[in-house]
């Protein structure tokens, strides 16, 4: 199956050199270079993935996001100039997959696309077939209790003091990991490996943005369940 990617962004030769690369994988591409374009072009195709840009006229990245997670839950890439991870982290909570910061090596931007595509199609989207592949099969239908926390595999949802959370599927697959072994320091590359289903090849900052967004959706105090543990990694804390 040839997959279709919708490009957007408004800077042509940005667009040009990413078709050519993912085109050479095989990908179906189309383009857009303003948000506004994007969407007309969504409802008129099949779109498996977008690749989007943020800074754009009529309508930016952060916008055609919120638009697009109203109508659908496919892979989103953002790209962007912008390096803070206030930005990254704004993306993200917007329902973004994963993030990009210009300048880009194509070769990067292609196994991105890569990786989410195959979470998605290949895994699974939900969050649910990619944790009964690594949950033995006598444990997958139970409930994990950390803290005040509960988490439900079968179910893929996570709830603190009775109220549910909402997470995306790498969020749910980095809880599950860590509430499966409270106490327990995993590194960056452990982390990524389980949370992302891919293989962990350079430094990577997606993985601390993502832990700064879960701290934030857990709690107001943004140490009290995942703590940083210098030089090594992270850990979710077994007590209170």
């Amino acid at each position: 199956m040839a997959y279709t990617i919708l490009l957007v962004d408004d800077e042509a030769e940005v667009r040009r050199l990413l078709r050519l690369y993912l085109e050479n994988e095989q990908y179906h591409v189309l383009e857009a270079e303003n948000g506004q374009q994007a969407l007309e072009v969504f409802h008129q195709n099949q779109v498996n993935l977008c690749l989007l840009d943020i800074m754009m006229p009529v309508m930016d990245g952060y916008q055609l996001l919120q638009e697009l997670r109203k109508e659908t839950n496919i892979p989103v890439l953002m790209l962007s100039a912008k390096d803070a991870d206030a930005e990254k982290i704004l993306g993200l909570n917007l329902g973004a997959d994963d993030y990009l910061s210009k300048p880009f090596n194509p070769l990067e931007a292609v196994a991105r696309v890569n990786a989410a595509i195959r979470r998605f199609y290949a895994l699974g989207s939900s969050g649910a077939q990619q944790v009964q592949e690594t949950v033995p099969v006598e444990t997958a239908r139970q409930v994990i209790k950390v803290q005040d926390l509960e988490l439900d595999v079968d179910g893929c949802v996570l709830k603190r003091a009775g109220r549910a959370i909402d997470l995306t599927s790498i969020e749910f697959r980095i809880m599950e990991l860590f509430m499966g072994n409270p106490g327990k320091v995993f590194t960056k590359q452990q982390i990524y490996e389980y949370g992302w289903g891919d293989t962990y090849v350079v430094s990577d900052n997606n993985i601390m943005v993502c832990i700064s967004k879960l701290r934030t959706k857990l709690d107001e105090d943004p140490l009290r369940y995942i703590k940083t543990i210098r030089g090594l990694g992270y850990r979710l804390e077994n007590q209170a």
